[in-house]
Order: structure tokens, then sequence, then C-alpha cells
């Protein structure tokens, strides 16, 4: 099969290389889309990967080509997206449901060959089936919708609730919406990039705001008459935007930290001051996993989709065949050369 294989920093070879051979609990996979996650960017841009050599992928979808010996619930032809986290099920994290917690994990796409390839191998109970009423592109986002609705799930989300989304990325845009099917009474999106807000707008943020404009503070204090938001995602990962979560905080408020920062943040005493003052609750989320194994974050995921009250569509920026991946790549290192999802094809068919 032909997969991406990535050697050092920035040494990506598509390359030939065996089709994996099956445990009797996994079956096969045929990649039919699959995403670009950003933390893909630093194990690819930067020296992150757990090992060299490693195939890259953990959001994707496809056709079930091949079972083991052993498995009973999928069979040949399935459509099906892919679970990526594989815990032990033994230790006292996996026994409670806290699968992302589990200490002794492997995870696809990053400790073990993903789906940057044409086939995959994954555990039985890692595929999730889903019918022709969702396409392939659309079920490689369920693993990121998941992600963005595990962290609704994680500070018990009310409807009723004025969110700030910090980050207008695709973690943002997915908890726009899970905000707003969870019965948000406003959301707004904060980011620098006018074509992000645009696109939140489209998908129905009801404030945006330029976080690098002057009147940014002005705008937020009269949206929420000066309070602040009782509820703050957090999404880039971003030295500014953990900061101005602080800020934007509301009394007795949730903070949720989703985005994952790649160096050390400081905070002036003033600013750390604010979650005393204000009493504010700040967690982290994540992954995407509850009990029972993967969780209600894919099952509600699935439902929605199939509902129309998700739109995955508008999220994707760019389709590259599999062997331009380098391609897609060279736009993650032009400033603002992304705007969305960039998603490989393995078959190169555009499909729907």
């Amino acid at each position: 099969m032909k997969a991406a294989v990535l050697y050092a920093q920035n040494d990506i070879r598509v390359e030939e290389m065996a089709v994996p051979a099956l445990e009797p609990h996994e079956i096969l996979v045929k990649i039919k889309a699959t995403g670009i996650c950003g933390s893909d960017l630093p194990r690819v841009l930067g020296d992150a990967a757990h090992h060299y050599p490693i195939v890259l992928g953990h959001e994707f979808a496809g056709v079930v080509e091949r079972i083991g010996s052993g498995v009973s619930r999928v069979k040949a032809g399935d459509r099906v997206a892919g679970v990526p986290l594989k815990p032990c099920f033994k230790c006292g994290d996996c026994l409670s449901g806290g699968y992302a917690q589990c200490r002794h994990y492997s995870f696809i796409g990053s400790r073990v060959n993903g789906s940057w390839a044409e086939y995959v191998a994954i555990p039985e109970i890692n595929a999730i089936r889903f019918d022709d009423a969702v396409s392939f592109e659309e079920a490689a986002f369920v693993e990121p919708s998941a992600v963005a609705l595990h962290a609704l799930q994680h500070i018990r989300f009310q409807g009723g609730w004025h969110t700030a989304v910090l980050g207008g990325g695709n973690i943002g845009l997915l908890a726009l919406q899970w905000a707003k099917i969870l019965g948000a009474r406003e959301v707004t999106v904060f980011d620098i990039d006018d074509d992000r807000l645009e696109s939140a707008r489209r998908l129905g943020a009801d404030h945006t705001i330029n976080a690098a404009h002057p009147d940014m503070e002005e705008r937020w204090k009269r949206i929420t008459d000066g309070k602040g938001f009782p509820v703050v995602l957090e999404t880039a990962g971003s030295e500014a935007t953990m900061r101005q979560s602080f800020e934007l905080a509301a009394n007795k408020a949730k903070v949720c930290f989703i985005g994952t920062s790649a160096k050390d943040i400081t905070f002036a005493h003033k600013q750390f001051e604010l979650m005393n003052r204000k009493e504010f609750t700040l967690t982290g989320s994540w992954m995407s996993y509850s009990a029972p194994f993967p969780g209600r974050e894919w099952e509600l995921t699935l439902h929605f989709l199939k509902q129309g009250r998700l739109n995955f569509k508008d999220l994707i920026d760019r389709r590259f065949p599999l062997e331009e991946i380098n391609a897609a790549f060279d736009l993650y290192r032009m400033p603002g050369g992304v705007k969305g999802k960039l998603m490989l094809l393995p078959d190169d068919l555009r499909i729907r």
C-alpha cells in the first residue's frame, strides 16, 4: 500500500509499505478520507513525534476491507469512522471510564501507524459504523467533533449561558456549533483572522470579535453588560488566548482549556489573581472519551450530523491526494495559508 511516512522533522515520504497484518480482534480499514489535525503540526514541523519512522493520522473514515478471526460486530463492506485511542481497559482509570487518563494507552497515528495511508488496522471496538447519509469526509470529522463536545460535557454545560469561544480554528468552530445545539443563550467567537470570524458567523455565532482590534475590550464588555462570560472555551492553545480567558471570565464562570500549548506560559500576578477574585473554575479537557467506550461524544456527533445540525463540510479548506501531502504541509508553513481542515483522500477521489 501507499503510505505517508514521517522519517524526521519536515521529512514525509510517500512510499510503498506492507498492508498491516491483523490480530484476531482487529479489522482492516480502507481509508477514504483522513484529516490533518493541529496536533500533527508539531510532529511534522517540529520534533514532537514519539518515534521515527511513523505514519501519522488519527481523524479518519473508510470501508472495512477485512476482519480478524475474532471479530463479530462489524463486517467487510461496513462504512466506519475510526477511534484512535487504544486504552488498556484494565487500569483504575479505564475501569472508572477515564480512558483518556489511561497510563498504558496506545494511540493510532502517534504511537502506532495511523491513517495517512491506504489502509490502517484498528481494533474492532475502535470502529464506529455509519450509513450512507453521512459522507466519508464528514465521518472523518467525528473525532475532532467529539473532542469539542467532550469539553462541554466535562464542564456540565447548561443551556442559557452566554459562551465565549477563543479561537476560530476547527475545534473552535465545532465548539461553537455544540454550544448552540446544547442551548447556549449566545455565542461570541474571538480570533485575529477575519476569514475565520466570517466562517464563525456562517456557522451561527451571535457575535464575532477580532481580538487584535483596539476596541476588542469595549465590544465584549458591551455585549456582556460588563459582566464577562459565564463560559469561556479556549481552543487555540496560545499564550494570548489563555491569558485572555482570565479577563473574559465572569464571576463564578467556567473556563475550559481545550487547546494544547506547545510552549511555557507565564501569567502576570494580576492576571492570575483574577481567578481568585472571580472564583471562576478553571479546567482542562483532554481528548474525547467517556463510558461506555468510546462515549456519548461519538454517538451524539453522528446523531446530530444525520439531523443536519452539525456542519462539517464548510470546515474543509482544501483536499489533497495522499501523494501531495507535502504540498498540504507547505500551506502550514505560509502565514495564513490554511483557513480550515486539510483533508487527504488516499483514493484521490473527490468523494462527497
